[in-house]
């Protein structure tokens, strides 16, 4: 394994996947009866360069001709769309049906409030609306069988548009400056303020923060190889799946190699907010087979009792790695700094302190001194 130096980001895959997503398989159907089924997306290349506004009875060669009508028709309109319900048949497994909604279509379910939850909930945005296109398959040829107009919602501005989850899009070109800025070690959030300064303007870039993280993100998975960085790697993606307050990093060098990581789960987090003012920093704890000392950031509740404010898996001692460390750390505590953080005697370690945390006392434990 190997370090990189790079400034990294916390890595974070669930925020555009919670947005307009539907969660049950397609099933199968004996015959072509109006059988209501929920899928992901079909969005694949199209070069349908027909009529730009669909009509009840319109026909299709192909249903990503329909799905790129509608999808243009809803980007003049100032909505943007997702798949509701899809419809197979058992003969050949082949669609043949489908319906497109209006992304504000629907409420939002019941599970989505979490007893634990780090910050504010986001916006509400499903409101019941009813506007949609519904196709269906007769012999080779795609049918427009419903087609609703209203909305029960204000439109956007074809401005405002562009930045709706079914309008955005990172193009070659921005995928190319953003991986030579990564490489160059710009974080995303800085990545994004070049991509707008390139465009014009925020709306002119076509896609928002949280698309080039998960762009970067998917690249990061890619190279992780199969092993126990993959395994460790599957087990924070499920963990950020299953609590959204979960945290994690990794730095992953040129090889795809994994290099430091830190993971904090929600309740960390938040006892942090109320415990956190002294914090021990210890990295003398045993290291795995790979030679990775296992760091943790520790503290006391109001039961005396020990409490866990994070922890991570460094690849070496440097100040380089400590310094990405309390970044992240303290990145993942909102920009909190303790008041006071205590350690052992270890050089590089004081000089991440002082460089990371400039207003924290630093102390030394007192076994080390003795």
């Amino acid at each position: 394994m190997s370090a990189n130096n790079r400034e990294p980001e916390i890595i974070s895959l669930c925020d555009d996947m919670v947005e307009d997503l539907a969660h049950v398989e397609p099933e199968i159907v004996e015959d072509e009866s109006d059988v209501d089924l929920s899928m992901n997306d079909l969005n694949k290349p199209s070069a349908y360069n027909g009529p730009l506004e669909p009509s009840l009875g319109m026909e299709f060669d192909d249903v990503e001709d329909a799905r790129t009508c509608f999808n243009a028709y809803a980007r003049r309109k100032g909505f943007s769309i997702r798949i509701n319900h899809t419809r197979l048949s058992k003969k050949d497994k082949s669609l043949v049906g489908i319906e497109y909604v209006c992304s504000r279509e629907g409420f939002r379910h019941k599970s989505y409030k979490k007893k634990e939850r780090i910050g504010p909930e986001t916006a509400e945005t499903r409101m019941g609306c009813k506007a949609m296109m519904g196709l269906r398959k007769v012999e080779e040829t795609w049918i427009v069988s419903k087609f609703e107009t209203s909305h029960n919602h204000e439109l956007l501005t074809p401005k405002s548009t562009s930045l709706l989850r079914g309008h955005r899009v990172i193009s070659r070109a921005q995928k190319n400056l953003i991986d030579t800025l990564n490489e160059s070690g710009v974080p995303p959030r800085k990545i994004m303020s070049v991509l707008s300064k390139e465009s014009g303007g925020d709306y002119n870039v076509g896609c928002i923060s949280v698309d080039v993280q998960n762009y970067l993100g998917n690249k990061r998975r890619k190279l992780l190889e199969e092993g126990d960085a993959q395994r460790m790697y599957k087990y924070f993606i499920e963990s950020q799946c299953k609590n959204p307050g979960f945290v994690y990093a990794i730095q992953v060098d040129e090889n795809g190699r994994m290099g430091n990581c830190f993971w904090v789960d929600a309740r960390s987090r938040l006892a942090y907010q109320y415990f956190g003012d002294v914090v021990t920093f210890d990295a003398t704890y045993l290291t795995n087979c790979y030679k990775m000392p296992f760091v943790p950031f520790t503290g006391v509740n109001h039961h005396h009792q020990s409490v866990m404010f994070g922890c991570a898996l460094l690849v070496n001692e440097t100040v380089e790695s400590y310094t990405w460390l309390l970044k992240t750390w303290l990145e993942a505590m909102l920009g909190r700094a303790p008041s006071t953080i205590i350690t052992d005697d270890d050089k590089a370690m004081g000089k991440a302190i002082a460089t990371i945390l400039p207003n924290t006392t630093h102390r030394l434990c007192m076994w080390h001194i003795l």
